[in-house]
């Protein structure tokens, strides 16, 4: 009699585990021909539009390095490091998000919110300012550095008083260090109209002044970056269960943790250093990803980079679209869409330690 109840639990609980299986197959393959869609709209879809035969002659052009024949051709190559400058940063941006949202097990926790890309920027406007450097590798170091001990302070301040750093407490702590910081950003900026003209159209954050150089300075660190936070998913879904429990499963806590951070950190400050300071990409992309295939980071971490990605192109063709004959940076479209997104997750969570 006691075996049956367990063979019939066993047949109910193996559907779950299919469907399970089934919806994150579909996730990936989704998430796939999201970024061959993406791609596709931001190469025909611009200031002018583009047909299939003049993205394959600009394609085909590109990779053989030979002059194009036709002006959509043309437009197609001056659009591909933008494309893939989006598909970079916006994976970059969305995996850092993951990132934070898993160490703080906070679910509005971004860099945006926790106050790093603000750190970042001001940095950045400081050299800006003051030093008067231009090329993007001063702007790397810089928002390297000026993330790195946003980040810090963010996490001293957010872990004073009992019960150490919570999720709220953290939230707080990076709500108000934004604010100080960007006043911060304003009163250096605003006397300076030299300053000003060189950082306004960074400070929205877009992809609009691609290049391969630039990309060349940042790809290695957010590759070791990526690479560093893709390793510390098992560890991350044992933080999730407790610390003690973590630690009853043989994972260095603060190792783990350590090493997270700084992976989020340096792929924030990365993207931030040449495409300035956008927002939301890492606070809805993972939120949604833990939606679709549930809270395992092996697959939440991979496919949030995948949706940041298709979002962040996205996002950078509609600005083309709606600012014509110019152009909308795609920070403010990111903002536009995910201010109610942010809505809805604090409508949804439950802040029982208030």
């Amino acid at each position: 009699m006691t075996s049956t109840p367990t063979a019939v639990g066993r047949v109910r609980r193996a559907p779950a585990a299919t469907v399970g299986v089934r919806r994150r197959t579909l996730a990936v393959i989704g998430a796939i021909l999201a970024i061959a869609l993406a791609v596709v709209l931001s190469l025909a879809f611009g200031s002018r539009p583009v047909s299939i035969d003049e993205i394959a002659d600009g394609l085909f052009s590109w990779t053989q390095g030979r002059t194009p024949s036709a002006i959509g051709a043309i437009a197609v190559q001056e659009r591909i490091p933008r494309t893939v400058l989006g598909l970079v940063a916006g994976a970059a941006l969305a995996l850092s998000g993951a990132l934070m949202q898993a160490i703080t097990r906070n679910p509005i926790a971004d860099p945006g919110i926790l106050g790093v890309n603000t750190g970042a920027a001001l940095a950045v406007v400081c050299g800006i300012a003051f030093f008067g450097i231009s090329s993007p590798f001063e702007y790397l170091w810089l928002a390297l550095g000026g993330a790195i001990l946003t980040a810090i302070f963010v996490y001293n301040v957010g872990s004073v008083g009992p019960g150490g750093s919570t999720p709220i407490k953290l939230a707080l702590a990076g709500a108000a260090t934004t604010a100080a910081l960007g006043s911060l950003v304003n009163a250096v900026l605003l006397p300076r109209t030299a300053a000003m003209d060189v950082f306004r159209f960074w400070q929205v954050g877009g992809v609009a002044g691609a290049g391969w150089g630039t990309m060349a300075t940042i790809f290695p660190l957010l590759a070791v970056g990526a690479v560093i936070g893709l390793l510390c998913a098992p560890g991350l879904n044992a933080l999730a269960l407790g610390d003690d429990v973590a630690v009853g499963l043989g994972v260095h806590i603060g190792r783990t943790r350590v090493f997270a951070a700084a992976a989020g950190v340096v792929l924030c400050a990365a993207v931030t250093a040449v495409a300035g300071p956008i927002a939301f990409v890492g606070l809805m992309i993972p939120h949604v990803v833990r939606m679709l295939v549930g809270p395992d980071q092996r697959w939440v971490l991979p496919l949030s980079a995948a949706g940041g990605a298709v979002l962040l192109v996205l996002a950078d063709t509609i600005g083309r679209l709606i600012g014509y004959p110019g152009e909308t940076e795609a920070g403010i479209v990111t903002a536009f869409v995910g201010a109610p997104v942010l809505i809805l997750i604090a409508r949804r969570t439950r802040m029982r330690a208030l």
